[in-house]
């Protein structure tokens, strides 16, 4: 069987937002030589978001337009799709995740990743984590939802904390001072981990440093998806400087 010259391990089909520019260099980032990734991005007006409400009904724009953005990128014959954009999986707890994985799945004939349940299997990775904090672009109704995930998995959410970023385009602006913030906010002695999540939020590097000084995974979404995905194709190199998760399993 012929293979692809470049993309001769696997190829991935990756769906995003249009206005996120973040996830495409992070994955690009820590692809291993064999493995491509193909961008479908969907249509994603740049809107406000400047409640609970505006940040829920620009999400759900999103999650109506990702089947588009599936049926342009299997034109390019991909292995694997992986999910780049997380609120979207979040919605209605596990219930809400596994419907989305079904409905995606379902409708292209290949396994996805989703940023859920990526972040749930890292978490299991590391093993001995049951008290997490969460560290969110979004707005305090998402965090909800985000936390309603979890809890449907069996963590415990002791903190959280939701930036408000003004606009999807507003999150890639969120700077490493204010991400660290953040964290040392959320974390305590009553947390086994951090999690971040919004793949438009750049924390890739900044979640592995803060592993070390921490003494704690910290997860950001994007490794953990993208991770995810080379795991679920038998995919096993290590990647380094993007976090133990990629780095040890």
């Amino acid at each position: 069987m012929s293979k692809d010259m470049l993309g001769w391990r696997c190829k991935f089909g990756v769906m995003g937002p249009s206005t996120n520019t973040i996830v495409q260099p992070d994955f690009d980032m820590m692809r291993p030589a064999g493995v491509t990734n193909h961008y479908a991005r969907i249509f994603t007006p740049n809107a406000n978001a400047i409640s609970n409400e505006t940040f829920r009904a620009g999400a759900e724009v999103i999650a109506g337009n990702t089947l588009d953005a599936v049926k342009s990128v299997l034109t390019c014959a991909p292995d694997h799709l992986v999910m780049g954009m997380s609120a979207v999986t979040f919605f209605d707890g596990v219930k809400g995740a596994d419907r989305f994985v079904k409905q995606v799945e379902e409708f292209s004939g290949l396994k996805i990743s989703v940023g859920s349940h990526a972040c749930t299997a890292a978490l299991n990775a590391y093993g001995g984590v049951k008290r997490i904090a969460v560290l969110s672009p979004y707005w305090p109704a998402m965090n909800i939802e985000v936390a309603r995930y979890f809890t449907d998995m069996g963590f415990s959410v002791v903190r959280d904390i939701a930036l408000q970023r003004p606009s999807w385009i507003g999150i890639a602006e969120t700077t490493s001072e204010e991400c660290v913030a953040a964290m040392k906010y959320l974390d305590g002695d009553d947390v086994d981990a951090i999690v971040q999540v919004g793949t438009n939020l750049s924390m890739v590097k900044l979640a592995a440093m803060a592993e070390m000084w921490l003494g704690k995974p910290v997860i950001a979404i994007n490794t953990a998806t993208y991770w995810h995905a080379l795991r679920a194709r038998g995919i096993q190199d290590k990647v380094e400087g993007c976090g133990k998760l990629l780095e040890r399993f």
